[in-house]
């Protein structure tokens, strides 16, 4: 029988990078690694150590003995309780300086080769409202500080906002937030005012009862917002009132769509979307390149940072028009559609459908006539019989979900041997792993790191693969 773990503290450990979720990283006098919750880098603290995992542990500050240089006020009044900005008490300049330090790491650690030239760490222009999208849920549970449990404050309350960590059944009521542009603000709070004014119903998760669900609030740089409501159960009496309602007091909506979700789940991918006012989409614009985006479409986040990384990907790939080019797992085009005028032929590979069909949607926006399109797992789809219908690629983009490529797109990588590979990761560690591999026949010329998500600890990176010689 396994001896049961005893709670113990570790004096004076000081605490050197960020890791996921918030969490802070140090070591003790033995060198074994402590992940921390609530400290920033450069603080030095005495951890109460709650649980011992295999090759490292896990514990949370008892006293903070000296305080980081690094740390500033937080902004927002939800900081600490939503979790959506963990690194709000880090100063940016900091954050840059451990994000990079996170790509060296998974590099050198995970990678164990050489990666060329590491060029400048690319922060990004805004720190705050940077995201386009956001999505918001009802609750008839407000989340509770400890004290307000203390004092016995009811939590039976109509909110909407977010769900803090670990809590799937309340939410935190948002007055503010910092994350997205206005009208954002204004169409969550008048949303909730108008739920209340008209008596509707908030979603009870642990009972799936309770009219008013979910919201997803997307808003363009071209100034065009489009807003998805989600009713857990589908009563036209309250949804034509409800959503008229809405367009009067929020003439700034320019799509509205409503969906019914009675599953146990907040998953709208897989519901029917019931288009109400407005257009069937809203438009965005990165650079050269606009773009339809519907209810379902997949898109980047940061639009601003997205054309930075966009444009790294295009200068990476050192395109001169002769090119054919394979973009794999290319979800609307983006990439695709944004480096076509510079090749002769770009072909994407993408797993889901409806993304496929946004991609061809937008190259006819855009007149772009030299990029094709297919819908199927990129493992199952890039064979050697699909590069010989298209010509062997003379670069090729990759940019797979944070789980990194399947091995056998690897394999295939290697077989294909472009003369050039650009690899853009959302996750430097499966883009380590996949790197290492990688080197069996190419070299890694540089890297650019790119701050798609300021105050989390998400990082991109990219980087240029050429054939050994």
């Amino acid at each position: 029988m396994a001896r049961r773990f005893k709670k113990r503290i570790l004096p004076e450990i000081e605490i050197t990078g960020i890791a996921d979720k918030g969490k802070s990283v140090g070591r003790d006098a033995e060198g074994r690694v402590i992940f921390v919750d609530e400290v920033v880098p450069g603080d030095v603290v005495d951890v109460l150590v709650y649980k011992k995992k295999k090759g490292f542990l896990l514990g949370v500050p008892q006293e903070i003995k000296q305080y980081s240089s690094d740390r500033v006020s937080p902004f927002c009044e939800h900081f600490e309780k939503c979790g959506g900005c963990k690194w709000q008490h880090l100063s940016y300049e900091a954050q840059a300086r451990h994000k990079q330090l996170t790509v060296d790491n998974a590099m050198q650690r995970i990678g164990k080769i050489d990666i060329g030239e590491v060029l400048p760490f690319v922060k990004a222009p805004q720190t705050q409202y940077y995201r386009n999208k956001l999505e918001f849920s009802f609750s008839n549970k407000r989340w509770l500080t400890r004290e307000e449990i203390e004092s016995e404050v009811s939590n039976m309350q109509d909110v909407l906002g977010f769900h803090p960590p670990g809590a799937f059944d309340k939410i935190i009521d948002i007055q503010h937030c910092w994350l997205q542009p206005d009208p954002s603000n204004k169409i969550r709070n008048t949303v909730r005012d108008l739920a209340k004014a008209q008596e509707l119903s908030f979603y009870d998760s642990k009972a799936n009862e309770g009219f008013l669900r979910n919201m997803v609030v997307r808003i363009t740089s071209l100034g065009e917002v489009l807003l998805i409501m989600a009713f857990n159960q589908g009563e036209d009496e309250k949804v034509r009132p409800f959503v008229d309602a809405l367009l009067k007091a929020l003439p700034e909506v320019t799509a509205l769509f409503y969906c019914i979700n009675p599953k146990s789940n907040d998953f709208l991918l897989d519901l029917e979307m019931h288009h109400y006012y407005g257009k069937t989409f809203v438009e965005e614009k990165l650079k050269h390149v606009r773009f339809k985006i519907g209810p379902k479409s997949f898109f980047q986040t940061n639009t601003g940072q997205a054309e930075n990384l966009y444009q790294i990907t295009a200068d990476f790939a050192e395109l001169s028009g002769k090119e054919n080019v394979y973009d794999l797992y290319t979800g609307l085009g983006s990439i695709a559609l944004f480096v076509a005028k510079d090749c002769k032929q770009v072909v994407g590979i993408e797993e889901i459908a409806p993304a496929i069909d946004d991609a061809r949607e937008n190259a006819r926006l855009n007149n772009i006539d030299n990029a094709v399109f297919y819908a199927g797992d990129v493992k199952d789809i890039l064979t050697e019989d699909f590069a010989r219908k298209h010509g062997k690629p003379d670069v090729l983009i990759t940019d797979p979900p944070r789980a990194g490529m399947h091995p056998k797109v690897v394999e295939m990588l290697l077989q294909l041997s472009a003369p050039k590979v650009v690899y853009v990761s959302c996750n430097p560690a499966t883009q380590a792993r996949d790197l290492k591999l990688l080197s069996e026949r190419y070299e890694i010329v540089k890297t650019q790191a790119v701050d798609m998500f300021p105050h989390t600890h998400h990082v991109e990176n990219v980087a240029l693969l050429k054939l050994k010689q």
